[in-house]
């Protein structure tokens, strides 16, 4: 799927498409919803819920 074809499905431009992945812009929760629908995932796994907490519970341990 190109970026033109997911912007197109979730109702957003282009753009917004780019800097989600470039990690320049973080979706709200709706858009999140909406791609990981697209995709047939949830937004847990969309996102690296999971793995994320881990790191982050991680360096809490450090401090």
């Amino acid at each position: 799927m190109t970026q033109q074809q997911l912007a197109v499905q979730v109702h957003v431009s282009v753009r917004t498409i780019i800097s989600i992945e470039k990690e320049q812009y973080a979706p709200s929760l709706m858009l999140a919803y909406r791609i990981a629908e697209t995709f047939g995932v949830t937004i847990e796994d969309l996102c690296c819920l999971k793995e994320n907490k881990a790191l982050e519970d991680e360096r809490r341990e450090d401090l």
